[in-house]
């Protein structure tokens, strides 16, 4: 977090985004191989490639309409970031590495539904990618409980929907988190309106690929 790599930006998002408290939740630790889901932005990347160090790898996956807006910024990321590779790719199609640590989804579960991504088989080929033990990483905007993925227009999921689908694809739930929580926050608006922008309400999820 104190890296002066961190832009001004970044910085400003810490206090409630929590990164230290989460990523140390999340077990990453120096040489681990990880996936990340959007990383557009680089908020997180930057922290996990300075976790994992040289003996490490991050594997960065957007989908191709942030390539555009991000593209450019993202390739000069992993110009200056040996241990990372960034690809723009249908989540439909891809085809991940295997025996990898940790995947982190960070804000970005509920967009697979909004991009007509399946992400029951997503999850799936997650699965399949992680080591025993490994862990998929996920925190996501909350919607009104029991709305399902009624309101994913507004960026926002209903944590029981992530719960169950994940868990379908096999892992076990090692912690849901309300580290992030906003009890403030009605669930009512979407994610960008100025009055909650950076605030809303937050689950994390912790799921783990069974060791046996």
């Amino acid at each position: 977090m104190e890296s002066p790599a961190r832009s001004a930006a970044q910085r400003a998002r810490d206090v409630n985004r929590k990164p230290a408290q989460i990523l140390t939740m999340s077990g990453i630790k120096p040489g681990d191989r990880v996936v990340e889901f959007a990383s557009f932005g680089q908020y997180y990347t930057a922290m996990l490639s300075d976790i994992v160090g040289p003996k490490g790898h991050v594997y960065m996956y957007d989908l191709p309409y942030t390539g555009k807006r991000a593209g450019a910024a993202s390739r000069a990321f992993v110009a200056a970031h040996p241990n990372c590779e960034y690809h723009l790719i249908d989540y439909n199609k891809l085809k991940l590495p295997r025996q990898v640590d940790i995947v982190f989804i960070v804000l970005y579960y509920h967009d697979l539904f909004l991009n007509h991504i399946d992400a029951a088989s997503l999850d799936a080929r997650i699965f399949k990618a992680l080591k025993p033990g490994g862990v998929f990483f996920i925190v996501d905007h909350n919607a009104v409980p029991g709305s399902g993925t009624r309101d994913i227009k507004l960026h926002r999921i209903d944590p029981a929907v992530i719960r169950r689908q994940v868990s379908a694809a096999g892992f076990q739930l090692v912690e849901e988190s309300h580290l992030l929580a906003n009890p403030a926050d009605d669930h009512r608006q979407i994610i960008f309106s100025p009055a909650i922008r950076g605030r809303t309400d937050r689950t994390i999820f912790e799921f783990r690929k069974p060791a046996g």
